[in-house]
């Protein structure tokens, strides 16, 4: 049977600016959108609101889905990646959780699309998703009868 790994990401934007995580795999700084992988008791949008606080510190709800991306990363695991639009109404300081994450920054479109330290290529492609105004609503993959949230019986 596939069994892809699950993950969520969620491009942050505020003033023009996008919010990206910086960490050190391996002896390298790598940028990547706050994510991570979706645990067992959570729906999706539980994982982007939790992965977000875990790697910015901010405490926001995603406003729209953008894309399911399916991809096989270079050492060919592969991934279901639900990509997810958090807009705030201005860029707010970032205090990480997660010791993963070196420190948050707040970068122009232009900046991410020509970065050569990007953790992989769906960072770029996420914000040209966005760019290109792709939004879908979040009832778009809402949980059926799902025991641990609220009104599941």
């Amino acid at each position: 049977m596939f069994k892809p790994h699950v993950t969520v990401a969620c491009v942050v934007h505020a003033e023009g600016k996008f919010l990206l995580v910086e960490e050190t795999i391996n002896g390298k700084v790598l940028w990547n959108q706050p994510a991570g992988h979706l645990e067992a008791d959570e729906t999706l949008i539980q994982a982007a609101e939790r992965e977000l606080w875990e790697e910015t510190g901010i405490r926001a709800t995603p406003q729209h889905f953008v894309r399911l991306h399916q991809w096989l990363a270079p050492d060919h695991t592969p991934f279901l990646r639900f990509l997810f639009v958090i807009e705030l109404a201005e860029m707010c300081a970032t205090e990480p959780h997660d010791s993963d994450i070196d420190r948050c920054l707040w970068l122009s479109a232009e900046e991410i699309l020509n970065a050569k330290n990007l953790r992989s290529a769906l960072v770029a492609e996420s914000i040209r998703c966005y760019q290109q105004g792709e939004r879908y609503p979040l009832s778009l993959i809402g949980a059926f009868n799902w025991p641990f949230t609220e009104g599941a019986k």
